[in-house]
């Protein structure tokens, strides 16, 4: 009877760890990755009949053509930036948060209903109270997943993930029912703040980009040089080595998620109280899941961060000055943003990970492989 054969063929393409690289090296494929971008995007523009050296210099010019477009620039920079210093705590801790958009709301219902319904406190008490209450909101939304992960060891991907469309619907209850502006009886929408509840502005755009460079600042030293900011990255590094250590993971996990959360939640905060003046289903708009994508593509890194969220607000403002100067639809915008941010984020993939060919056999190692049916010939 043959034996059966019960080798498994290698794949053709597999995907391995790159060994680390230098950090000149990891520049320089980023760099590459980013021309790959403008010239993949350059493509896309020149087929639809655009120049696209005209088109990225819009993009540039754009964001800074005149005063109000820098501070429409710096405005899209603040919750994003916030965010991701937010959701940089969780992944550095291998704990996996796509719950910001979520966080962002629920900081921002609960920072409004101090703005709606106590707006005769004095403004400084008033913004302090809707600061701490944003805080208290996010917090409690991102450490309900991590009790549950903490007891059950359930998925926090999901979890997460699920929570932030249980978010966007409590605002949607609360603006249909009883947040309800009753000044407005035709069209449901919950009432914009009265001016003691709106963040002053400094040099034309709202504080909240004042908060954000304190966290900044506060957040760079919680990681780098606190005894919290260690252990977290041990955690992030092997769970097994913080319990050998002496460490309360379960501890240490629900503490960080709650801060994880509750500066998430200060940017639901930044964006109900500066830049909309009223509780809406559109506070987070997305900026929780690109926060996501900023927050990796810097590498965790809060200067990182800062540079990279800079970045981005210039891409989504000059995308939004072409639209209106080339008549580029929504559509093309979009498409023209993807496709930059596909390269950039292989490029950042490339940097941990690389692909591996199968190897070819030589014939001298098949020839003088052994006869499974018969054994060496005599």
């Amino acid at each position: 009877m043959s034996e059966k054969n019960t080798t498994h063929k290698e794949p053709f393409l597999r995907v391995s760890k790159r060994k680390e690289l230098t950090p000149r090296q990891s520049f320089g494929l980023k760099m590459i990755s980013l021309l790959l971008a403008l010239i993949a995007g350059g493509i896309f523009l020149a087929v639809l009949g655009y120049n696209p050296f005209v088109i990225y210099g819009t993009i540039i010019t754009g964001a800074f053509r005149s005063t109000l477009a820098v501070q429409g620039t710096v405005k899209i920079m603040i919750p994003l930036f916030i965010s991701a210093l937010g959701v940089t705590l969780a992944y550095k801790m291998q704990f996996w948060n796509i719950g910001a958009e979520g966080q962002i709301i629920m900081g921002a219902i609960f920072a409004s209903y101090f703005g709606l319904f106590h707006d005769n406190w004095p403004r400084p008490l008033l913004l302090l109270v809707m600061f701490i209450a944003a805080m208290i909101g996010g917090g409690l939304w991102a450490i309900l997943p991590a009790i549950f992960k903490n007891k059950w060891n359930t998925n926090e991907t999901l979890f997460t993930l699920m929570l932030n469309y249980i978010a966007l619907h409590i605002i949607a209850f609360l603006r249909d029912g009883p947040w309800r502006d009753p000044a407005n009886p035709g069209f449901a929408k919950i009432a914009t703040f009265t001016e003691n509840a709106t963040l002053p502005k400094l040099f034309g755009v709202h504080i909240g980009w004042v908060i954000a460079l304190i966290l900044f600042v506060l957040v760079y030293i919680y990681l780098k040089y606190t005894k919290h900011g260690y252990e977290i990255t041990v955690i992030g590094g092997s769970k097994a080595t913080a319990n050998y250590a002496g460490m309360n993971v379960k501890k240490i996990v629900l503490r960080t998620i709650f801060l994880s959360g509750a500066i998430c939640g200060i940017a639901g905060f930044s964006n109900a109280a500066g830049s909309d003046l009223t509780l809406a289903t559109g506070v987070a708009g997305g900026v929780g899941f690109t926060a996501i994508i900023v927050a990796w593509l810097a590498d965790l890194n809060p200067v990182g961060i800062l540079i990279v969220s800079f970045l981005f607000a210039i891409l989504d403002k000059g995308s939004s000055v072409i639209q209106s100067a080339y008549g580029l639809s929504t559509d093309c915008s979009d498409v023209l943003e993807g496709i930059i941010l596909f390269f950039v984020i292989a490029g950042g993939f490339f940097v941990r990970y690389k692909f591996v060919m199968r190897k070819k056999k030589s014939p001298e190692a098949t020839s003088e492989a052994p006869d499974m049916k018969g054994g060496e010939a005599a």
